[in-house]
């Protein structure tokens, strides 16, 4: 561009956006038994990590771990997910605006992804069988970096329409039923080798082959990473359970009709469970709605690790009642 060239009103303003960060997350048992979902939800990393590692502001950290055959490996995830991925995995220690940074950040989250699933493989305390998904956001600035092994996704609004920020690893898609053929498995009926329904996840060492050989089930996870602009309204972060019976936009469309309504991330997380209960969904049910504007500062105060609030089963037909009663039929 020409020194002598104006540049539009439009563009100043997105060069000079700055994400104002607040979130809010919600998560019901469902129809299940057994809660196994957990999630994290850091609206400001820094504070957090203290000196390991200078952020810029804002800073966020936000996962979402769907289990499998038990609670444990996702708990496990979760618990140590700090350790693996700012401590033991070599993160970047300074913000840097620029790809080099941004690769860096990729390559460690992928190690600190391997790490845990080598670590799970290693707890003689956790089952063999047991497995979890896990998708983690981060937030630097303005960029924002997704990573996904499995099937929970995340859904990023942009002037109202739905903006897929992660692939769902299960056997359907393509690409990832031409690499499970490649390393020797098969799909049968839809699930990976006849009895998993991802293609990616960490834990699950009965399936898994030997760590030295190619297996068809892995811990590697995909990235997608954008610069946030003003168009950017909000992230959705959610297990399964959502995203088997609603679609992005559809999820899109609750969420940015809730907050014009309320404002409110965590209700608004609350009213997508809601939603997925009425259309029937069979899982547990777990979202994050992450809001990059600050068009308002007075909602709820946020968790530095999300509790999981967990409906019993009594409560879940208490609010299937109430659903019925208020005409969500």
């Amino acid at each position: 561009m020409r020194s002598s060239e104006a540049i539009p009103i439009g563009a100043v303003e997105q060069l000079h956006f700055v994400p104002s960060i607040r979130s809010g997350s919600f998560a019901a048992i469902g129809p299940r038994r057994y809660m196994e979902d957990e999630h994290i939800r850091i609206d400001d990393l820094s504070t957090h990590l203290g000196s390991m590692l200078r952020c810029p502001t804002p800073s966020a950290f936000y996962g979402v771990f769907d289990g499998h055959g038990g609670p444990d490996a996702a708990a496990f995830f979760k618990r140590h997910a700090i350790r693996f991925l700012f401590e033991d995995a070599e993160f970047p220690q300074a913000f840097e605006p620029n790809r080099d940074f941004l690769n860096s950040v990729e390559d460690s989250v992928k190690m600190s992804y391997l790490a845990a699933d080598l670590a799970l493989g290693d707890d003689s305390t956790i089952s063999s069988s047991s497995g979890t998904t896990a998708l983690t956001a981060l937030v630097f600035g303005r960029h924002l970096v997704v990573a996904n092994a499995g099937d929970c996704r995340a859904v990023l609004c942009r002037k109202g329409e739905a903006v897929e920020m992660s692939q769902d690893h299960r056997p359907i898609y393509a690409a990832e039923r031409l690499r499970v053929e490649a390393s020797g498995g098969y799909i049968d009926d839809g699930y990976l080798n006849g009895v998993l329904s991802v293609t990616r996840a960490l834990g699950d060492w009965d399936i898994k082959t030997s760590r030295d050989s190619l297996s068809p089930l892995i811990a590697e996870p995909e990235f997608k990473r954008v610069m946030l602009t003003e168009d950017d309204e909000f992230l959705i972060i959610a297990c399964d359970g959502i995203w088997d019976v609603m679609s992005s936009q559809h999820a899109v469309g609750i969420v940015r009709r809730g907050l014009g309504r309320h404002d409110n991330p965590e209700q608004c997380a609350r009213e997508l469970v809601l939603e997925a209960l009425r259309l029937k969904t069979f899982d547990n049910l777990t979202v994050i709605v992450v809001c990059f504007s600050d068009e308002s500062r007075n909602s709820s105060p946020t968790l530095r690790f999300g509790s999981r609030k967990s409906l019993s089963v009594d409560a879940l037909c208490n609010l299937k009642s109430w659903l019925d009663k208020d005409g969500y039929k």
